[in-house]
């Protein structure tokens, strides 16, 4: 099949090598606004350029992953499906949740080839915790804990645009939670930290943000997140039930270390980025869209899902700047 990939920066040209490696894709088209992303990439994977994203949709690809700033994505992810087309879409559908609506609201009834990037519904551990929820081996869960821990922070000009740490960062957290768990957050209470960069404070944004969430039957769930944790890329999820209690993230890359007497570092090179950490969720996560494209599989991210994970991360942000707990049915409308 012939796939279309629209932007080039970090995550773009991550996804690029990763289609070009499919089986499933045959021809590979790329476009970006900068021609030096164009020529990389290119030269990288033996893509086909497009000068324009309208180019490289009348070049009637299979399916179009969309990888180009959050700002484009309402109007690159409309144009797509108005011209037939399945689409992959990065998160989130829009800067900004009005803007995400609107896009939710004109892709109504006809969304059902739309696949939105989360990739850590993809990965093996994530998949198994699922699973063993579902299989109902942890009893009735009863408290979760969630985790991304970044080792540097994004460029000063990304973060002034990305929406906050909830919004940009949780939500993935956010999205896990509701998939693994099968349960709806109903109230939010967050709190943060400002240090490090002047653009935290500048946006109105924090370094280092906690979120306590109820649970619609009223487990609880802390998920923790920072844009500082020097020793590596930390992502991981716990599951407490009363019958039983796991871990996702506890390998060998782990960037932690224990002080206890006798016990040994981890064994592997610690995960330094997303990208490293999630190698293969990405790749099953494009393959499944191939899948999507393919006609034998439904979407495995709604447009829904990604509002709903969108929304636990708007009430997370009114509750950090308003100090005190924030029902979800206060900001979903």
């Amino acid at each position: 099949m012939k796939i279309g990939l629209i932007g080039l920066g970090r995550i773009g040209a991550f996804h690029a090598q990763t289609l070009a490696g499919l089986d499933s894709v045959d021809e590979l088209i790329v476009t970006d606004a900068r021609a030096d992303a164009i020529a990389a990439v290119t030269a990288g994977t033996g893509a086909t350029a497009a000068a324009s994203p309208d180019e490289l949709l009348a070049g009637k690809p299979d399916g179009v992953v969309i990888a180009a700033a959050t700002a484009a994505h309402p109007e690159l992810l409309l144009a797509a499906v108005d011209a037939g087309l399945p689409v992959f879409c990065e998160k989130p559908l829009a800067t900004r949740i009005d803007d995400g609506m609107d896009v939710a609201a004109k892709l109504a009834g006809r969304d059902e080839r739309v696949h939105i990037g989360f990739p850590r519904r993809f990965d093996a551990g994530y998949a198994a915790a699922r699973a063993a929820v579902r299989a109902g081996e942890l009893g009735r869960v009863f408290t979760v804990r969630a985790t991304t821990l970044d080792p540097a922070p994004p460029p000063a000009s990304y973060l002034r645009t990305s929406g906050g740490i909830f919004r940009d960062c949780a939500v993935h957290d956010f999205d896990a939670l509701r998939w693994v768990t099968g349960r709806e957050v109903v109230e939010v209470y967050a709190t943060g930290d400002v240090h490090g960069d002047p653009v935290f404070a500048d946006s109105g944004d924090v370094s280092t943000g906690q979120a306590i969430l109820t649970l619609d039957d009223g487990a609880q769930a802390v998920v923790s997140n920072s844009r500082y944790n020097r020793r590596g890329y930390d992502v991981r999820m716990e599951l407490h039930g009363d019958a039983d209690s796991i871990g996702v993230g506890l390998d060998a890359g782990l960037p932690l270390r224990s002080v206890e007497p006798g016990v040994p570092a981890p064994g592997g090179r610690l995960h330094e980025t997303f990208m490293d950490r999630f190698a293969p969720a990405f790749r099953a996560e494009l393959t499944a869209f191939t899948e999507l494209v393919a006609g034998t599989r439904a979407t495995p991210c709604s447009v829904a899902d990604a509002l709903a994970a969108d929304w636990i991360a708007e009430a997370a942000t009114l509750s950090l700047r308003a100090h005190r707990p924030v029902r979800l049915a206060e900001v979903v409308r």
